[in-house]
């Protein structure tokens, strides 16, 4: 196997499709913890544990400060947006917070034989921990 160098457009390029990359998933994260954030934070228990059981087993008060925290994470997520210098570290710090959460969050539902929420857990740590990973790495 020969490896060849590449040309500096090449290595443009790739670093657009990386980017853009890392912005599509970063959106759609933020769009799923908004959502995720506001229902919890606005709807009744009664009518979130019909879809998460968890959440008839916690005080009111845990389940809406997740829900403040699950959309103060996705609004940090695209904090790059407003600046860069800024807002990279707080997307940084917002991508660890929101592993952190899903990955409690996939212990709680494995643990009690949920394997849909499991399974979406699964694939939110999936999308997080490449942009965290790749852009935890980027320089200024």
């Amino acid at each position: 196997m020969s490896s060849q160098a590449l040309s500096p457009s090449q290595v443009r390029l790739r670093r657009s499709y990386r980017n853009l990359t890392l912005w599509t998933l970063q959106g759609w994260l933020a769009m799923f913890f908004l959502a995720a954030g506001w229902a919890k934070a606005t709807e009744p228990v009664t009518t979130l544990s019909e879809l998460m059981s968890w959440t008839a087993r916690v005080p009111v008060e845990m389940v809406q400060g997740l829900g403040l925290a699950e959309i103060t994470l996705a609004v940090l997520l695209l904090a790059p947006l407003a600046s860069w210098k800024w807002g990279r570290p707080l997307m940084v710090t917002a991508a660890v917070g929101l592993l952190a959460l899903a990955t409690a969050m996939l212990s709680v539902h494995a643990l009690a034989l949920e394997p849909v929420p499991a399974l979406t857990n699964l694939a939110l740590i999936a999308a997080v921990a490449p942009v965290l990973w790749m852009r935890a790495r980027e320089t200024r």
